[in-house]
């Protein structure tokens, strides 16, 4: 398979995830699903693409005179080097995917349990799903109130 076909798998699985969570009603059976099938499978990806590119068994398509990666490399410079092939950018991107899907499905669990409609939940979801850092800590403002709230009885 090719990086651009995985790049368009992982994608795929993600937005597919991310419209389940949108737009379907939730339960037991919808999370368990976006769970393993969703956030599971990203996962999986992940680990086979880390483990695959450090054994040197995939060609990860370095840019030319670039050093191969050093996977324990966690300065700048590093990851640097680390994204500088196809591969680098398909795991840094399947990595962002998965714990992003990880924070949605969190959120709106967490908002269900509060009883903010999924009209409310909307904005932080897709901003979750767009920039994951934004709309996870916007959801953790606004839901502060509410969980204090509930917390008192």
């Amino acid at each position: 398979m090719s990086w651009d076909a995985l790049f368009g798998f992982t994608n795929g699985v993600a937005v597919i995830a991310w419209a389940v969570i949108l737009f379907l009603p939730r339960g037991p059976r919808t999370s368990a699903m976006l769970l393993y099938a969703g956030v599971g499978i990203l996962c999986l990806t992940y680990v086979m693409l880390i483990v695959g590119m450090h054994a040197g068994w995939l060609d990860s398509n370095r840019l030319p005179g670039a050093p191969p990666p050093n996977f324990l490399d966690y300065d700048i410079a590093g990851l640097r080097n680390l994204f500088m092939s196809d591969g680098g950018l398909v795991l840094g991107w399947t990595h962002y995917l998965a714990l992003d899907l990880f924070a949605g499905l969190w959120i709106a669990k967490d908002a269900d349990n509060k009883a903010f409609s999924r009209l409310t939940q909307a904005p932080f979801l897709m901003l979750t799903f767009l920039a994951g850092p934004v709309g996870l800590l916007l959801w953790l403002l606004v839901r502060e109130r509410r969980a204090r709230k509930l917390a008192r009885g």
